[in-house]
């Protein structure tokens, strides 16, 4: 019987074989068809043959590996020249502003003090206002067209403000001309580091942000010993040797990364407006509270740096080693760098945003006790824990950009953060120097300068909870899969998991 079965089965029965036969035939008739249909649409798109799984696992294989040092130490060394000269002559703009009143001021001027400060303010503020801009050009030039061609501007300013013989175009030329050049010089040093390390990353902006403590340190005491020796103006001249050295050490920024060649179809190699300027960042309200909350603290944060040293000569005399208090800002605002950074890599998530939270009461606490410090070992204790928190404060500022709107976007959040703090920090010495001059004392000028530190970090304090909630919202609206995909694109790209349900939400307070 089973050889009988057997010879059955091998028999040829066309009935069995069209039935079998035709649903496989078809099926296959359906791929072809559809493979083609793929084909042609992926040229006419001009899309890559890949799946998503494959682009992603291959976008993973060919992902770009710093070298990890090498060349990267000299652009290291030249990103921490720049950081040290572009911060450290702001900083020490404090000598500077006493050598401006008594170079182009009268006793007789009652807003001299107000008048002189906006140089000072002015120079700071435009590097913080032009951050957007230099963001945009950084992208479409390059880091080291961008660093060098903004170091030449600034060495023009700087040499320029040398021979003017008033306030009214020092204003031009070293509280714009100047800053706008060191703005440019300035955010490719930090961008350039990207293209040599990762692993070491954090050890090298730690580095590259101490250039500016150690400049704040030795500055002043430069330029004390230069103005007593040779006048303001061969100073400034002086220090355009530093943006000379600065434009040369541009040259250094040997771009490792190729800029993606970004076309339309209308075959132009300019880049999308919304890749220009990225509306993204905005629909996180997290972020909305930050880039709000943080230049509102900062009305009174650059007070102490342009009307200390003036305060000091009128409470302690002018023989007072008022450069000493400058120098423990530095100090300690390198420590704090270096100390807050690995902090904050053990606090989770936006959590981090309460270091800044302590950093502006403190640094509010602080600018109010400098009226109350009756000896100058007081003020010395002052200005060390207002550079150790001032260094807490800066150095967590893109861990928070990266946890509120994702590496994606933290570029120009960064960026437009940057340029909003330019107002506060514009316009906060000239207030204070108009207080000084109608009251005759400092104390209500630094009194009111701790105030809005306070309020700002007071402020910041609903991060968390806003983005908790945020959290909260996206688990109860979308499935496990949809979540993935967002904390996915958020982190890392535009491309989702294999097999991963993309949603978009609706919620405006959603980063993407």
């Amino acid at each position: 019987m089973t050889e009988g079965n057997n010879m059955m089965d091998n028999e040829y029965d066309p009935t069995k074989d069209t039935i079998s036969k035709e649903p496989a035939e078809e099926d296959d008739e359906k791929r072809a068809e559809e493979k083609r249909l793929n084909e042609e649409e992926k040229k006419e798109n001009g899309e890559s043959k890949l799946t998503t799984s494959e682009q992603v696992h291959g976008t993973a294989e060919t992902e770009f590996e710093p070298p990890e040092g090498g060349w990267g130490w000299v652009v290291m060394l030249a990103a921490m020249w720049c950081n040290g000269s572009v911060f450290g002559i702001q900083n020490a703009f404090g000598i500077l502003f006493v050598s401006l009143l008594r170079e182009f001021g009268s006793e007789d001027d009652k807003e001299l003090r107000f008048k002189t400060a906006w140089v000072g303010s002015l120079s700071m503020g435009m590097i913080f206002f032009c951050s957007p801009i230099v963001s945009i050009f950084t992208d479409l030039l390059g880091c080291r067209m961008t660093a060098v061609g903004g170091a030449a501007v600034g060495l023009v300013g700087l040499l320029a403000s040398s021979f003017v013989k008033s306030l009214g175009p020092m204003y031009f030329t070293y509280g714009i001309v100047f800053a706008c050049g060191c703005s440019f010089a300035y955010q490719p040093s930090l961008v350039i580091l990207g293209h040599y390390f990762k692993k070491r990353l954090g050890l090298v902006n730690g580095i590259v942000t101490a250039g500016s403590s150690i400049f704040t340190v030795s500055l002043p005491f430069m330029l004390s010993a230069l103005l007593k020796q040779v006048g303001l103006q061969n100073t400034l001249r002086v220090l355009s040797v530093f943006m000379f050295i600065l434009m040369l050490a541009g040259f250094t920024y040997k771009p490792l990364l190729p800029r993606p060649a970004v076309s339309s179809k209308s075959g132009s190699r300019c880049p999308p407006m919304n890749k220009i300027f990225n509306v993204n960042i905005w629909k996180s309200l997290g972020y909305r509270i930050w880039a709000f909350g943080i230049p509102a603290a900062l009305y009174g944060y650059f007070v102490p740096y342009v009307h200390l040293m003036k305060h000091v000569e009128e409470k302690f005399g002018e023989d007072a080693n008022k450069e000493v208090l400058l120098m423990c800002i530095g100090i300690t605002s390198g420590v704090g760098r270096l100390i807050f950074g690995r902090v904050a890599d053990y606090v989770p998530g936006v959590n981090k945003v309460y270091l800044q939270v302590v950093s502006f009461l403190v640094i509010g606490l602080m600018s109010m006790m400098i009226p109350l410090c009756n000896i100058f070992g007081g003020l010395i204790a002052v200005c060390l824990l207002m550079g150790l928190f001032d260094g807490c404060f800066i150095c967590i500022m893109a861990p928070i950009a990266f946890e509120l709107v994702g590496s994606q976007n933290v570029s120009q959040a960064i960026g437009f953060l940057l340029g909003m703090m330019s107002v506060p920090m514009t316009v906060g010495p000239p207030i204070a120097g108009f207080l000084r001059d109608k009251l005759s004392s400092y104390n209500v000028a630094f009194y009111l300068a701790g105030i809005p530190p306070i309020i700002g970090g007071a402020v910041l304090c609903l991060i968390p909870w806003v983005e908790a909630r945020r959290k909260r919202r996206e688990r109860e609206v979308l499935p496990d899969d949809a979540v993935k995909v967002l904390d996915y694109k958020k982190n890392n790209s535009e491309c989702p998991p294999e097999g991963a349900i993309c949603e978009k939400m609706s919620d405006p307070e959603s980063v993407i």
